[in-house]
């Protein structure tokens, strides 16, 4: 009986739902891996245009301020190519409702990653995403360390 269920409910499951999960996932996966050797310009592209992103004490909205952002960051060393750093993200969960998705990803952030890895922090992001014409982009983002 419990199989039946199990079945049905699989059935149930559209492609679409499938490939929007997917969809929502890598682009968690690309902030990641764009922040830290990644093209600034298809990072920001990621985000929608007046998305926010919310670090504690630091709140930006808007590509040209989480650009200015990240730039920061790379030049300061924090991250970006040459920094030793790396975002590992796990334990992602996705709802996806029409047009509108949220996430909860946990993550860590590692320095001295080319001799003696280190962990620099961790906590986890509770995302928002809108589906646009360009695919799904990341509206908000918040960091909870911890």
């Amino acid at each position: 009986m419990a199989q039946d269920h199990c079945r049905r409910r699989t059935r149930a499951v559209s492609d679409r739902a499938v490939a929007d999960e997917l969809e929502v996932r890598n682009v968690i996966a690309r902030l990641a891996q764009l922040a830290d050797d990644g093209d600034l310009d298809e990072y920001v592209s990621l985000f929608t245009a007046d998305a926010e992103w919310l670090i504690p004490g630091n709140h930006r909205i808007g590509h040209d301020v989480i650009r200015s952002g990240a730039v920061e960051r790379r030049e300061q060393g924090v991250t970006g190519p040459g920094s030793g750093t790396r975002h590992v993200i796990s334990t992602i969960s996705v709802v996806v409702a029409g047009d509108e998705a949220t996430a909860k990803s946990y993550y860590q952030y590692y320095g001295d990653t080319a001799t003696k890895p280190t962990l620099r922090m961790m906590g986890h992001y509770q995302d928002r995403f809108v589906r646009t014409p360009d695919g799904w982009k990341l509206a908000r983002r918040e960091a909870f360390p911890g």
